[in-house]
């Protein structure tokens, strides 16, 4: 029922923008040829931008990134129809999961494929993502080669039980308050997703190597957005992690970088929010 008033509510947002008689720049999204020309001018897009400061306080997001989209709105709607596309895929490459927001206990994913050495190479055998992340882990991977970087999956999926021990061994070895910014309380980590790959050493150091700087560069363009980026904690719970990508899909990670600044808790922050306030 979201889904569809969500849909409803896009498409009937559009059909005001074309039927628009003022003056206003034209805009064709990238390989949608079936798409018409859509006008795009900040009275056409009121019905949308309304809504969108309480969305945007809700989801926490700066205003200087919120400041931005509605700008950018009063001239081009690419924000609309980058939203809308994402709402229509898998809901679980955009779902929420952090401190705030868990995953049930019995969650596993029902398509997960085990990881083979091949265009990257596996620390240990056994891990898991689920099968579309695992497919964009080998194109990203291939790519990485190419460019002279043999990329490493060191962890990845993780069920609910295996999360519990992992936690209860760092509050265990570092305490309470370190581990909990290292270490996700079990149902709230990325990785029971069957989403989440760490690479390489698992440790700061990856951050110096060439594996990691070419992650940094080019993941996003494969669909794999780094969750835990330097300088966020306050915002992430947890300290950088270098090593530490999910899976979301290219046009969420496109998302990311294009309107967020490249911080993935800022879109599905604010995606949760829009779904939330928008289910009525």
């Amino acid at each position: 029922m979201r889904f569809y008033l969500v849909s409803i509510f896009f498409l009937l947002l559009i059909l005001l923008l074309s039927c628009s008689r003022k003056e206003a720049v034209k805009y064709i999204p990238d390989n949608s040829e079936d798409i018409p020309r859509i006008s795009a001018d900040l009275s056409a897009n009121e019905p949308f931008i309304s809504i969108l400061p309480a969305i945007f306080q809700a989801a926490e997001i700066p205003a200087n990134l919120s400041r931005a989209i509605q700008e950018d709105l009063s001239v081009n709607p690419g924000f609309i129809l980058d939203l809308l596309g994402i709402l229509r895929g898998d809901p679980y490459l955009r779902l929420l999961v952090d401190k705030r927001h868990s995953l049930p206990q019995n969650y596993a994913p029902g398509d997960l494929v085990e990881l083979r050495d091949g265009s990257y190479r596996i620390s240990r055998a056994s891990l898991m993502l689920r099968r579309e992340a695992a497919a964009a882990l080998d194109e990203m991977a291939a790519a990485a080669r190419t460019a002279g970087h043999t990329l490493v999956a060191s962890s990845s999926y993780r069920s609910y039980n295996y999360q519990s021990e992992v936690y209860d061994r760092n509050v265990r070895e570092m305490g309470q308050q370190a581990a909990d910014m290292e270490s996700a309380r079990p149902g709230t980590s990325q990785h029971q997703l069957g989403l989440a790959l760490d690479f390489g050493s698992i440790d700061d150091s990856f951050a110096q190597t060439g594996e990691s700087r070419w992650l940094a560069a080019n993941a996003s363009r494969f669909g794999w957005s780094l969750s835990y980026p330097s300088g966020y904690e306050e915002v992430t719970g947890y300290r950088w992690e270098s090593w530490h990508y999910r899976y979301v899909g290219r046009d969420l990670a496109v998302f990311i970088e294009n309107y967020f600044g490249g911080i993935q808790q800022y879109a599905l922050r604010f995606i949760y929010e829009w779904e939330r306030q928008t289910d009525s």
